[in-house]
């Protein structure tokens, strides 16, 4: 069953006790600011799951400032004293055009710099506590050759993704529809059937286009909507952060999930396919 995640910025819904509230993807830098200002982390309701704000990160100062000794840190203290912390995401470094700008590298630079980065908080993880590791590794790229190539250079650092218990395809965002990336999510599956796929960013489309080809995805896309057509039952001029917005929209996507027909039968890659990787 795929699993959408609900993405937002209301940290507090964390700890909401409704029936309705759905897997939430909440930012460490939203969490950040509340460990920066002294107030105490609570107890989560249900299950959730930790973006690590990398967009945000490489799109302000063109790279990373929270180190990977800093997000552990935080991490820990979030599965701590939050719980129910089902993963925490990497801090990749994403593929999309405008991020290489804004960093001055190339993709296979940011790759490397993903790739290490997984590694580094694996090893820091494993220094600082006995509990199974959260983080989430992420194949990053803009190619099909691109993502074939990050998932060798995995493997080189030591990685098996096949004992992955999720594995993220970043770089997706605002394109989750096109026809290209249902070849590398195909070519993905044709490496590992099994393989559990979290899309990062993924519209309302695009999960209903790929809904056999992920097992997770997140979207934020019900707060952009909620921004510019709000509630005309409601008072406020922007539903943005409303609670009731948000489980409305997320109803109707898991609704309309129900309703797909039954998995596409898709043609796999022929092996030439994977010399693109070479």
């Amino acid at each position: 069953m795929l699993t959408v995640n609900l993405t937002t910025h209301m940290d507090e819904w964390l700890h909401l006790d409704h029936p309705d509230m759905p897997p939430l993807f909440v930012s460490h830098r939203r969490l950040a600011r509340r460990l920066a200002s002294g107030r105490p982390l609570r107890p989560a309701v249900n299950w959730w799951a930790l973006d690590s704000g990398g967009f945000s990160e490489l799109d302000l100062y063109g790279g990373w400032r929270t180190s990977p000794a800093e997000y552990v840190a935080a991490v820990l203290r979030y599965d701590t004293e939050i719980g129910q912390l089902g993963w925490a995401a990497s801090q990749d470094w994403m593929c999309e055009r405008q991020m290489l700008a804004k960093t001055g590298l190339t993709v296979r630079d940011h790759q490397a710099r993903t790739v290490s980065n997984f590694v580094e908080l694996t090893r820091l993880w494993a220094d600082v506590s006995d509990e199974e590791c959260p983080f989430m590794l992420t194949l990053q790229g803009q190619t099909l050759a691109d993502y074939l190539t990050c998932w060798d250079m995995y493997g080189e650092a030591g990685v098996d993704l096949t004992w992955q218990a999720v594995v993220g395809l970043g770089s997706v965002c605002r394109r989750e529809r096109t026809d290209e990336v249902g070849e590398i999510l195909l070519a993905l599956r044709d490496l590992d059937p099994e393989l559990p796929i979290h899309a990062f960013g993924f519209k309302t489309t695009g999960v209903r286009k790929y809904a056999d080809l992920i097992d997770s995805c997140d979207s934020g896309a019900w707060s952009i909507g909620g921004r510019y057509r709000p509630d005309p039952a409601c008072a406020k001029r922007s539903c943005a952060n409303c609670l009731h917005y948000a489980l409305a929209w997320y109803a109707r996507v898991t609704e309309s999930l129900a309703y797909l027909p039954d998995p596409i039968q898709r043609s796999i890659f022929p092996a030439s396919t994977f010399d693109l990787a070479v």
